[in-house]
């Protein structure tokens, strides 16, 4: 029988946690790769992680290298490859160096993996997951962005600190662009099925919805760099929906057209993942206050985009 795999593109502290996150729940076997400056580091870190094998108990195969045709056979590849934004770098700046990073790293895939779903981590996310599929020429069901999975979690693990209650029970949705212009829905968000509104007062809700916008940020902070654990887990929920064809709804940057009239831009929204990829948008039903926030959002992404197309050639 077939054996799963997953490529991860990026060997810094994001993909190295998915592929530690991928080998623990023994999801595939797993493929890191980076520069070819970086192949002898990536290498290493495969070989270290495989070692744990024995002690954690997971049988998977993995490779490191800087050869993207160890992508071959992939069902899932992860991009986590990118700059990050550095001190007197403008937006712009950014954008023009990753989507000349992502693009480049799409095309390789898309040579090497043809039949693959693409993940897109790098950031600006939403700017990120559009080059992904102009470069790949992938149908849009199989490029998606992860950044939901991460606001939520950031998100459901604030409401489970006010609420000195297990995270596990806590749903919630949010959408929109990643970030600042998040728009977590506490209409939808419930803790075992109590709404979140009758247990949480307005304004702590509210400093709590503010406080995930800037989850980033905050880690910065603290850190001096951006996050990478939470990131790689969103990343490996959304791949294990994928590749063992669990028909999860996560919220994603997902390719929109006549859904909630974005008209063909990727933007966060729940969405069905399979072993298609994204099967289905889901389209809830957004008050007016929901929906001016949501339209705002996606006013910013398509800003994005416009500044990323400049560069795509």
């Amino acid at each position: 029988m077939r054996r799963p795999k997953v490529t991860v593109v990026g060997a810094g502290n994001v993909g190295a946690s998915c592929a530690f996150w991928l080998a623990a729940k023994e999801i595939a076997d797993i493929a890191l790769i980076d520069i070819p400056e970086a192949a002898d580091r990536t290498k290493g870190k495969a070989l270290d992680l495989a070692q744990c094998g024995p002690v954690e108990r997971f049988d998977c195969r993995i490779t490191g290298g800087s050869d993207y045709a160890d992508a071959k056979g992939s069902d899932v590849v992860i991009i986590t490859a990118g700059l990050p934004r550095k001190p007197g770098m403008s937006r712009d700046d950014l954008i023009e160096t990753n989507v000349k990073i992502v693009g480049s790293v799409a095309e390789r895939v898309a040579e090497a993996a043809p039949d693959s779903v693409l993940i897109v981590v790098s950031n600006p996310l939403d700017a990120m997951v559009y080059t992904a599929w102009k470069k790949s020429g992938f149908p849009t069901h199989r490029v998606v962005g992860q950044a939901g999975c991460l606001d939520i979690a950031r998100y459901r693990t604030f409401i489970a600190m006010e609420l000195n209650c297990s995270v596990e029970d806590i749903t919630a949705l949010l959408m929109g662009g990643h970030g600042d212009d998040m728009v977590p829905l506490p209409r939808y968000t419930s803790v075992a099925g109590i709404p979140v509104t009758q247990l949480i007062a307005k304004d702590r809700l509210d400093a709590i919805i503010e406080r995930a916008k800037v989850g980033g940020g905050e880690l910065v902070k603290l850190m001096g760099t951006s996050a990478y654990y939470a990131p790689a887990a969103g990343s490996v929920d959304m791949a294990e929906a994928i590749v063992r064809d669990k028909r999860r709804i996560l919220p994603c940057a997902a390719f929109c057209q006549k859904e909630y009239g974005v008209g063909g831009y990727f933007v966060g929204v729940p969405c069905m993942l399979s072993g298609k990829g994204v099967e289905k948008v889901i389209e809830v039903e957004l008050d007016a206050a929901e929906r001016k926030l949501f339209d705002t959002s996606v006013s910013h992404v398509k800003e994005l985009v416009d500044v990323a197309g400049k560069f795509l050639g």
